[in-house]
């Protein structure tokens, strides 16, 4: 089982990154797939969560309208579309699968995402 966060860097307060997961090993559409955030010194966050068939979208207060989640249950890949990043979006992002059918999850290694001038 693999979960491969990529798309992570510096942007500059205003811009825009993608962040992109791809899965395996595991029947990638059994699993809801969540975009979560951990910036230093404070706890994991949820920032985005989409169900197993793409139409089923949530997310924080602290995101809502800036940030999109999406999938590709074809290609087994999950997106995080950030948009108007502010210096407090910066931290690690981590991908994350939950099972529909019990306590099964995985876990990215997750990516960094720095938002500075």
């Amino acid at each position: 089982v693999q979960l491969v966060e990529s798309g992570g860097g510096l942007v500059q307060p205003g811009g825009s990154l993608r962040l992109s997961c791809t899965a395996s090993g595991f029947t990638f559409t059994d699993y809801h797939m969540i975009w979560y955030r951990q910036a230093p010194g404070k706890g994991r966050e949820l920032v985005a969560l989409v169900s197993t068939s793409g139409l089923t979208k949530n997310y924080p207060d602290s995101v809502k309208g800036r940030f999109n989640i999406s999938r590709d249950n074809a290609k087994k890949l999950v997106f995080l579309q950030m948009n108007d990043l502010k210096p407090e979006d910066t931290a690690v992002y981590y991908c994350n699968a939950n099972s529909i059918y019990g306590p099964s999850e995985y876990w990215g290694q997750g990516t960094q995402v720095t938002v500075s001038s």
